[in-house]
């Protein structure tokens, strides 16, 4: 076997070939090529079992043979490995995501020939950060009305409340059933058994949500079948959607019903108890301050969409295609984070993520170029997130949704959505370190609903 140091070293020609997308020639010299067919081919005559000959004792000729094409298909993979992995390096590419190689299937391996390839990679955009001082902000002016309290306290009735059988569906009940999603070629998606559906209630105007997909004419096409039946809803896939093939398709889902259910509201006086407390007022004490806390953080919520409107606003950068295309299933997983972050209600999370599913493919494209500027203003800012920062991350969710912080770890381990965890904090760390130097204006509370409103629709207040 030859030095290493010795041997020629590859070819590298980089060119542009699209927005934030380089294309790489490499081509790796024969001597490279015909030493590593040479040392598989080594390998290859150690290790073959071929009956009538012992381990090793096979002739060269057959074991080309037998294996000569597997062999030489798993030698140019790990050629082609080992050049990208050394070109990036040397060039200093930030590449995202996976390379691509239209044809590399298509050529073979040659001793004494040199190798040569093409391959396609996506790389961070290249692009200028605007000044992060004395950025415009409008602070909210936090107050909690008595119909907040109230609301909330309703809230932790149903949340506690039991489950009533019922006959036929009403507004407002759940139905559980076993549902499966089909495409348009039979294709299956999802097939659930234990699912549980909505019927929607008067203020949803008809619309509700199934298997995760949001149904403009929902309530139409469920009708009130009782347990037992079989309904069909037709909808079009969101362009959205994490899983490729659901998007755009004509979609058929059936939900067989096994029960219909209404929940019925626990007694105040049950609240009170369950949660240790001497009376009604306790509880509506501890509930406003709860409201309180979770207002602090959606003042800051607020505050940060600003921040994030500015720098959408001031930066323009060419995204990689591809990473903008598949952006759907990330963009989600962090929107829901978000959404526990903020202390919204588990129900209304997914029914916010069917939305974001069906939204337009820019608020994906909007995300992504919003996750490149904060990345390089965090670098910037020296940005750095501790375990224990993602510890008490965790501990606050869990807080909102009355779960132990041990469970909810678990459950965010289980989904593996640890990194979305990390990419929250990091950006609201960095957000925030914008914020300490920004020129930051109080609003008055009567605007503080519209403003959030305006806010979470991409306007500025």
């Amino acid at each position: 076997m030859s030095d290493a140091a010795t041997m020629p070293k590859n070819d590298v020609k980089v060119t542009d070939a699209g927005p934030s997308r380089k294309k790489l020639t490499i081509t790796i010299p024969a001597e490279v090529v015909g030493e590593k067919l040479r040392d598989s081919m080594s390998t290859l005559a150690v290790e073959a079992q071929i009956p009538g000959f012992r381990k090793g004792k096979a002739p060269r000729e057959l074991l080309e043979k037998r294996f000569g094409g597997a062999m030489r298909s798993e030698t140019k993979g790990q050629l082609v490995a080992s050049a990208y992995q050394a070109a990036i390096e040397d060039l200093k590419l930030k590449v995202v995501g996976e390379p691509i190689s239209p044809g590399l299937e298509k050529i073979d391996l040659k001793e004494g020939q040199g190798f040569t390839f093409d391959l396609e990679v996506e790389v961070v955009p290249e692009f200028d950060l605007p000044s992060l001082e004395g950025i415009a902000v409008k602070r909210p002016i936090i107050e909690i009305a008595d119909a907040a309290v109230e609301e909330e306290i309703t809230k932790l009735r149903v949340n506690e409340g039991t489950l009533e059988e019922r006959e036929t569906p009403e507004a407002g009940d759940y139905l559980t059933g076993h549902g499966v999603m089909v495409g348009k070629d039979g294709t299956t998606f999802y097939d659930i058994k234990g699912c549980v559906v909505q019927k929607p209630a008067a203020d949803k105007k008809g619309k509700g949500m199934i298997l995760g997909v949001a149904v403009d004419d929902f309530d139409k096409q469920l009708g009130s079948p009782k347990a037992g039946k079989t309904v069909t809803i037709k909808t079009k896939g969101p362009e959205g959607h994490e899983v490729e093939g659901i998007r755009g398709n004509d979609l058929t889902i059936t939900f067989s019903v096994d029960r219909v259910d209404r929940i019925v509201p626990a007694e105040v006086s049950k609240i009170v108890s369950m949660f240790g407390m001497s009376d009604e007022g306790q509880l509506r004490d501890t509930v406003r301050q709860r409201l309180t806390e979770r207002a602090k953080v959606q003042q800051q919520v607020a505050m940060r969409q600003q921040v994030a409107k500015h720098l959408l606003d001031s930066v323009k950068m060419d995204l990689p295609e591809r990473l903008a295309t598949h952006q759907s299933a990330r963009n989600l997983e962090q929107r829901r984070m978000e959404l526990m972050y903020r202390g919204v209600d588990p129900q209304k999370i997914e029914e916010h993520i069917a939305e974001l599913r069906a939204a337009s493919a820019g608020v994906a494209v909007r995300d992504l170029k919003l996750f490149f500027i904060l990345h390089k203003a965090a670098e910037a800012l020296n940005v750095s997130v501790t375990e224990g920062e993602m510890n008490q991350r965790i501990a606050m969710m869990a807080y909102e949704r009355n779960v132990r912080p041990e469970a909810l770890r678990k459950e965010i381990i289980s989904r593996n959505q640890g990194g979305a965890i990390y990419t929250q904090v990091r950006e609201h760390k960095t957000m925030d370190a914008i914020l300490a130097k920004a020129s930051v204006t109080d609003m008055p509370a009567d605007a503080f609903n519209a403003a959030m409103k305006a806010l979470n629709e991409g306007k500025q207040a």
